[in-house]
């Protein structure tokens, strides 16, 4: 289930977002189970990851936001090539779980 976020949480990661270089790309094996992995793994690790869209950019609207479907997180900002995907980190989960 994707994260749902505040507006100021929005804006606090798409502030985030400027600073980063994109982690994954989407090439010409378009969204394949290996593209995905990849991203799902990004994400894991970091929780906000920039993507860019090496290939398929006439279809970048409709594929963001299945992207963001299929890795269970939320499309923070979509803007020309560049899509920001934001899932919390599993630790960062389980330590807000711990202090309720």
């Amino acid at each position: 289930m994707p994260p749902t976020l505040t507006n100021a949480e929005k804006r606090d990661l798409k502030a985030r977002a400027q600073r980063l270089e994109p982690v994954v790309k989407l090439g010409h094996g378009g969204m394949s189970e290996a593209f995905l992995r990849s991203l799902d793994e990004a994400l894991s690790q970091h929780g906000l990851v920039k993507m860019r869209f090496s290939d398929h950019k006439e279809e970048k609207k409709d594929l963001a936001p299945q992207i963001a479907e299929r890795t269970e997180s939320a499309l923070i900002l979509q803007v020309g090539n560049v899509a920001v995907y934001f899932r919390p980190k599993p630790a960062a989960t389980a330590d807000l779980e711990a202090r309720e």
